[in-house]
């Protein structure tokens, strides 16, 4: 007799507890491998698909397209067997499950997998519904929360049902069976209380009228870090106008060298890590609980990214180590991953400082909201030709808004402004950037 193992929501790690399913990848009845994904989920920081580390039949599905499920509760159900298929399930269960099983965080390497359908040896069971064995006595076994509901509301026994499953589980259709039997009384009525006041019950007010978009997945993840970022952090905002005519020119002629397409991006987030060096104390943050600023070694730089989905911010690792064609590189990959909603939790997360490029939106400046625990934010408005004092002459000149988003604690005006101006300079004179390199 096959053995039905039951598969839960894994913890995703970096403090996520709950997930959306977005798309199931099997159905009821099909066949699956160890390893093989099941379901796509969306939590607060990615889209990723979970595997699962069971091979057999799917028995049951828990949880609609569109509904969020909390670590720990159960995501399937997957009948393992026959005996050879089950021993190597078990063996896997023992051996190769690693309670890790988000892709690319590791199982076992999986084999070739192909999906095939069953028949089903008893009647098809309604998709969804957790089903459970029947005992001859005791207790009956933890069971779904809608196939108890549905049983209590009508009066039924679940110990006195006969499952149609395998192994005699009980089904939702089981249930239902019993339910509309010729033979069975209907269950008893509510009656009212007697106690009930004469009076009519006032109506509750009603909810106001407009469109309601529920505040979960990413879109909830930033408010709830925004909130937090304005609650917790004394920020200020200083700006500077610079004249990018030169880094303009300078990009052309690297372009026009041959090799990978510089980005403007690219060339800013080099002046950061350059600036970075300079100032470290923009990229640290801020232990309330022992007061203490951290100064961290290692600059992570954050990127804001406007998707389908929303508002991500993908981080590139050790930019502080990269020249201008490896951040080119990097950022084009997080880009392309956030657009296709690949990107991992690992990629969404540690960041030390962030760079917001608001220009592409077609506006000037901003005053953004600093990416909490971090400590400072350059914005950079559009590039566009505007009148300009050069070389004591009006001329018209490429002009860019710098502004920087400081955590006041970390640091005064003098600090903040000192980074802005270097900012800057390297935008105006590009060539300050040799000093460095």
């Amino acid at each position: 007799m096959p053995k039905v193992l039951e598969f839960k929501l894994p913890d995703l790690g970096e403090g996520l507890t709950e997930a959306e399913i977005v798309r199931w990848l099997v159905e009821v009845g099909e066949v699956v491998a160890v390893d093989q994904p099941v379901v796509e989920v969306e939590t607060a920081k990615a889209m990723v698909e979970v595997p699962c580390p069971y091979g057999g039949v799917v028995t049951a599905r828990f949880g609609d397209e569109g509904s969020e499920l909390p670590v720990g509760a159960p995501l399937l159900t997957v009948a393992v067997g026959p005996p050879q298929e089950r021993a190597e399930a078990e063996d896997a269960e023992s051996s190769e499950y690693s309670g890790n099983v988000l892709v690319g965080y590791g199982t076992a390497a999986a084999t070739t997998r192909r999906r095939s359908r069953v028949r089903p040896a008893a009647p098809v069971a309604t998709p969804r519904v957790a089903p459970v064995a029947v005992r001859p006595a005791g207790p009956v076994p933890v069971i779904s929360p809608l196939v108890r509901k549905l049983a209590r509301e009508h009066g039924l026994d679940l110990r006195e049902l006969r499952g149609t499953g395998p192994e005699g589980l009980i089904l939702r259709a089981d249930v239902e069976s019993a339910v509309q039997a010729p033979d069975r009384a209907p269950a008893p009525a509510a009656s009212a209380s007697v106690d009930a006041p004469a009076s009519r019950p006032v109506a509750p007010a009603a909810a106001p009228a407009g469109e309601r978009v529920p505040l979960k997945g990413i879109r909830g993840a930033v408010a709830d870090k925004l909130s937090r970022s304005r609650t917790e952090i004394p920020d200020a905002t200083c700006w500077v106008d610079a004249d990018a005519t030169e880094l303009m020119a300078a990009r052309a002629a690297m372009n026009g060298a041959g090799g990978p397409k510089v980005s403007v991006l690219a060339l800013l987030a080099r002046i950061c890590t350059a600036a970075l060096a300079r100032h470290p104390e923009l990229n640290s943050t801020v232990d309330t609980a022992a007061r203490e600023i951290v100064r961290l070694p290692e600059v992570h730089l954050g990127f804001a990214a406007q998707t389908e989905r929303g508002l991500v911010v993908p981080v590139v690792r050790d930019a502080h180590r990269r020249n201008v064609d490896s951040l080119g590189a990097e950022l084009a990959r997080l880009t392309e991953a956030a657009r296709t909603g690949s990107l991992t939790p690992a990629e969404l997360t540690g960041g030390t400082f962030t760079l917001n490029n608001y220009g592409v939106f077609g506006v000037d400046g901003s005053t953004p909201i600093i990416n909490h625990p971090e400590a400072a934010m350059l914005g950079v408005g559009r590039i566009i030709p505007k009148p300009w004092v050069y070389e004591g002459e009006l001329a018209v000149r490429q002009v860019v808004q710098l502004s920087l988003t400081f955590d006041h604690r970390v640091c005064d005006g003098g600090t903040a402004g000192g980074f802005l101006r270097y900012v800057a300079d390297c935008v105006e004179h590009p060539a300050v950037l040799l000093r460095t390199l």
